[in-house]
């Protein structure tokens, strides 16, 4: 596996103010979501982190229950949960999860089957990526949450 695709390379590359390209290499790598990748370059979009924040505050989107967005295979998104909670119980790094902040909401828009680990495993908080498109809902994310960055 890259090393390009951990936590800590996420912060090296925001510290150089490259936290943009980051995603982008890693969405259309080990990110697996190429699609998602094109979509963000379609605007410009502001991001901020990687910044810990709390689980709770975070708005699964993928998933096999009834719903969500976008509805999975259970069997599959389990097994894939279930493989990415021994990764995170055997200490690795794992790449931020990407949130979108709109409207007041945190929607995860990458990391769904992270996130299902991390909470399975009683992680409380992790990293994240925050992007936003607009000024306003950029203001609004740092006037509620800026005690986090």
């Amino acid at each position: 596996m890259c090393s390009l695709f951990t936590g800590q390379a996420a912060r090296e590359y925001a510290a150089c103010g490259c936290i943009e390209e980051w995603i982008h290499c890693f969405l259309r790598a080990e990110g697996n979501n190429i699609p998602f990748s094109d979509g963000l370059k379609l605007e410009k979009r502001r991001y901020i982190g990687p910044v810990s924040l709390p689980l709770r505050l975070l708005q699964r989107c993928c998933g096999p229950e009834e719903g969500l967005k976008y509805i999975v295979d259970e069997a599959a998104f389990e097994q894939r949960v279930e493989s990415i909670r021994q990764r995170l119980q055997s200490g690795w790094d794992m790449p931020p999860l990407i949130v979108n902040f709109a409207d007041g909401a945190l929607e995860l828009t990458d990391g769904n089957h992270r996130y299902e680990a991390a909470v399975r495993t009683g992680m409380e908080q992790c990293d994240v990526i925050i992007w936003t498109t607009g000024t306003t809902d950029h203001r609004q994310f740092v006037e509620l949450y800026n005690h986090y960055c």
